[in-house]
């Protein structure tokens, strides 16, 4: 039974096949268009996910789409209506796009991949909820969704057991986690739906000093993490921005305005929401253990890629393992709802499977050797071909040892926001100065940003207070107190703070001590595993910089054509495609290169 899972017309499309029960592939709509967050049809990522089958659309048995496009739809004329006049204007923008597309799925699936088949509507939390427990390693286990809004839901408690998945209690829009954090990533200056992973990594270099006023004034948070927002202060339901004037007045002025300096101010927000986000997730999580008895619990929807949040949960927690899935965001959602046609719909049974049955999240295209080695012939690019494995990794440990910048391709692309060791760059975690050299010089983004440290599976309790899996760069846990340094901070403040070296591995250390934190697997990254068993061999150091292999407002590259360009238009040392190395000093320049730093206003 083929299963062609579908989300789109929000933001990161996606589509996911699931054959029999196994997820055989998926992969999001931007890395085929290269559109940040694409929206549209993932006409690009279904066809992927079918030539990856070897099957035709006609082949498929059921497509499913991750919401129910009715109910929304339901959802914001209701509340149109409820603040009228306001909100006519947002209202003349969003019909358009419900009247010709959002309202017309089969349709469109028709249109698009000539699929004329049954198709199906799942619930945009059960979604969420299936992506979450169908592939993780449990029979049975509580699940938790939260983000901005589905159709009315915004978080759900939820019971797995099985192949068996029953949402248990909802809060609605516009009461929204989500959203509360989406407010303040607006008023800070950066863009929803894509910037709030800037709040949580600028979050560190404050204090909350606004979580009293947020307590007070925006949100009515219970002991059983239940809450409500007092809309007073937010314009989202009605308006075209996320904040009103109430809220600004509240919080010392208007918004920032994008790519102007950060004040101290906006540093003490970015902590202030999210230690009050922080605080939410972990009474959910609390009250869903006290509710099911459950020793297990699986997340997803948006707010499960804040990994400090899940950081917090894994140890303050009652839960003995938590599971994220990787794709937690709208993306996952594809994933879920071909998940929850296969064993809800169609009653198929589900055996779990150790460590979970994501493989690792590599569901996305590979370009083999062959596809390598044509593209280099097409392009003219100079390139030293390794036969041995064992011989490339030690050859770029060494690279790395000298502090190389390594872009490093390899396998099947990841699905999910996150690089995994697949499409990354990678850096020496010892270099005091790699966080800076990579972000202004390799991703060309803001200077605080910090970066994830990868580390050997069997090394993790060496380096991190952290003795656990954590494959998907979705937990954040503490560096080893013996791995710091003693570093003088006393009268720094703000992104003065990154001047101070922290531990041993500076480069993925952040203010506060913390890392995002990935485990690499033998069983699921071979390659990647072999590299850094290398690098620990020479350094006495398993733990490199992992981050996502491409440059700020672009998508993870897809193709060694994308690889190729992100590598010439940066100043990265070195690109390795497979087992062929290409060394920058050797490589003819590329005209667009001037212009790259131009367009980020870094000159």
């Amino acid at each position: 039974m083929r299963i062609l899972g579908i989300s789109a017309f929000y933001h990161d499309s996606a589509a996911a096949l699931v054959v029999d029960g196994d997820v055989v592939a998926a992969a999001q709509e931007e890395r085929f268009t290269r559109i940040k967050h694409d929206f549209a049809f993932p006409l690009h990522a279904a066809r992927y996910c079918l030539e990856e089958a070897g099957i035709s659309a006609e082949e498929l048995d059921l497509v499913v789409f991750y919401d129910k496009p009715l109910l929304k739809f339901n959802r914001l004329l209701e509340t149109y209506a409820s603040y009228a006049p306001r909100g006519f204007r947002s209202f003349l923008k969003a019909m358009p796009l419900w009247l010709k597309q959002k309202l017309h799925i089969p349709r469109i699936i028709k249109n698009e991949i000539g699929y004329e088949g049954k198709v199906l509507y799942t619930e945009h939390h059960l979604s969420h909820a299936a992506s979450a427990f169908f592939p993780s390693p449990f029979e049975k286990a509580a699940v938790l969704t939260i983000d901005g809004v589905g159709e009315w839901a915004t978080t759900t408690l939820g019971v797995g057991d099985g192949n068996d998945l029953r949402l248990l209690h909802e809060i609605r829009f516009p009461h929204s986690l989500g959203l509360l954090y989406s407010a303040f990533t607006y008023y800070t200056g950066f863009r929803v739906n894509s910037g709030e992973y800037k709040v949580m990594g600028l979050a560190p270099y404050g204090e909350p000093k606004y979580a009293d006023l947020i307590y007070e004034h925006l949100i009515d948070l219970r002991e059983d993490g239940s809450f409500r927002l007092n809309m007073d202060y937010f314009n989202y339901c009605a308006g075209l921005t996320m904040t009103g004037r109430r809220f600004h007045k509240l919080f010392g002025g208007p918004p920032r305005r994008p790519e102007t300096p950060l004040e101290q101010r906006h540093m003490d927000l970015a902590r202030s929401v999210q230690d009050v986000i922080e605080e939410a997730m972990l009474r959910q999580a609390r009250h869903l253990h006290a509710i099911t008895g459950l020793g297990h619990l699986c997340l997803a929807g948006g707010v499960a890629l804040n990994c400090v949040g899940n950081g917090r949960i894994w140890r303050e927690g009652p839960f003995k393992d938590i599971w994220i899935q990787p794709a937690a965001g709208d993306a996952g959602g594809a994933l879920g709802a071909a998940l929850c046609a296969w064993h809800q719909y169609a009653g198929k049974p589900r055996t779990p499977v150790q460590p979970d049955s994501q493989r690792g999240s590599y569901l996305g295209p590979e370009f083999g050797d062959d596809a390598i080695q044509t593209f280099l012939k097409e392009t003219g690019a100079p390139a030293r071909h390794f036969e041995d494995e064992d011989e490339l990794s030690e050859h770029v440990a060494e690279l790395l040892e000298q502090g190389k910048v390594v872009g490093w391709f390899q396998g099947r692309m990841e699905f999910g926001p996150r690089a995994l060791g697949a499409r990354s760059i990678l850096g020496d975690a010892r270099s005091p100065e790699m966080q800076t050299t990579m972000n202004l010089k390799i991703k060309y983004r803001e200077s605080f940003r910090p970066f994830a440290p990868i580390v050997l599976r069997e090394k993790v309790a060496e380096w991190f207070d952290h003795d656990g899996d954590s494959p998907y760069m979705l937990l954040v846990a503490p560096v080893r107190p013996d791995r710091r340094r003693s570093a003088d901070a006393a009268g720094r403040t703000g992104l003065d703070l990154l001047k101070v070296h922290r531990s041993e591995i500076p480069a993925v250390t952040h203010v506060d001590h913390s890392a995002r934190l990935q485990t690499v697997h033998e069983d699921t990254n071979p390659k990647l595993a072999r590299l850094m068993r290398a690098f620990d061999a020479r350094t006495g150091c398993p733990v490199l910089v992992n981050t996502s292999f491409n440059v700020r407002g672009e998508p993870i590259v897809c193709t060694p054509a994308d690889a190729h360009r992100c590598f010439l238009r940066t100043e990265m040392d070195v690109l390795v495609l497979g087992n062929r190395v290409l060394y920058k000093e050797e490589q003819a320049p590329l005209q667009e290169r001037s212009d790259w730093r131009k367009e980020f206003a870094l000159d």
